[in-house]
């Protein structure tokens, strides 16, 4: 499954798309199981994340440094020279800047190590960059929306969702690891779970894609008209990573673990504030899905292109 997992994502969104069209009443059914499925999915995630190497990612200054300023630096400018040309519908934009102003925390450390980045410093910078994307996305909503925001974005759900699928998966990963490094029970148990990411991946995708295909509805010319951005997003970042790499004088592991971190967004953890928006503004939601749908498809050509963009000249 690993080695066929890109043609596994495509085929499961596919999959989606087509449960979503042929059968729409599934909707809500599935928009509930997007949680339980995503936090399951995560804790795999963070499993794969020792404690210890949160410690030494924090002493892995250059790499991180350059992830930060990738991230929370260049990202919030590509987006806001493009937010003037964004479609003027409150929820599409609310939708976009959810999407691309987070950084992905999942399926990037698979599609890097594909392109032969160094999935391991970039699976350990993972909670640093979880943490420091929840606390500077409500000021950068603040900065791009205005003041009105409070008045249409609650913070309850976003910090609800913020404990669901972040703070209690990461804390039950490091508690099944404190276990496997004292039983050979614990080990299994672990060892058994981690082959479950291609299979949970593949399911939070087909889940997330049928649950919101039905919402299209009306907002199909508002949704369509953000591709391109999101197709433009991706031709930036390539080699805006590059030159953060360059910048931090990273080898080429690194400088391409640096390329993804900056291009791959966090649409599937995002979903679920999505989702607790009020009623008008449900059409953010399916914004957040069409980054996804437009980024599989572009992390099949990164994973190609990027070894030619970053070369290893040792």
């Amino acid at each position: 499954m690993e080695h066929h997992q890109v043609a596994i994502y495509l085929a499961a969104m596919a999959a989606g798309g087509l449960i979503g069209w042929a059968v729409p009443g599934l909707g809500p059914g599935l928009e509930h199981a997007i949680n339980p499925v995503l936090g399951a999915l995560l804790f795999v995630t963070f499993l794969q994340v020792p404690a210890a190497a949160l410690v030494r990612s924090l002493r892995d200054g250059r790499f991180l440094s350059a992830a930060v300023v990738v991230n929370f630096v260049v990202v919030p400018l590509v987006v806001a020279a493009m937010f003037a040309f964004l479609p003027v519908d409150q929820a599409v934009r609310l939708g976009v800047l959810l999407v691309l102003l987070c950084p992905c925390v999942d399926y990037v450390i698979v599609f890097s190590g594909l392109a032969g980045g160094s999935s391991r410093r970039l699976l350990a910078a993972t909670p640093v960059l979880l943490v420091v994307q929840m606390l500077l996305l409500p000021g950068f909503l603040y900065l791009f929306m205005g003041s009105d925001l409070a008045d249409i974005v609650e913070a309850g759900p976003f910090v609800e969702a913020f404990l669901v699928l972040i703070v209690i998966p990461l804390a039950l990963a490091w508690i099944l690891q404190a276990w496997a490094a004292r039983r050979p029970a614990g080990q299994k148990v672990s060892d058994a779970a981690t082959t479950t990411m291609v299979p949970l991946m593949a399911a939070t995708l087909l889940v997330v894609v049928a649950s919101q295909v039905p919402k299209l509805g009306g907002s199909l010319a508002d949704v369509a008209a953000v591709v391109p951005f999101y197709a433009a997003f991706l031709i930036v970042m390539a080699f805006a990573g590059k030159g953060v790499a360059r910048l931090f004088r990273l080898e080429a592991p690194a400088g391409r673990a640096i390329v993804f971190t900056g291009a791959t967004r966090n649409s599937l953890v995002v979903l679920p504030m999505a989702l607790a928006l009020p009623d008008d503004l449900a059409v953010a939601a399916v914004v957040v899905v069409t980054q996804t749908l437009v980024e599989v498809l572009g992390m099949v050509a990164y994973v190609r292109l990027v070894p030619r963009l970053v070369p290893d000249r040792t």
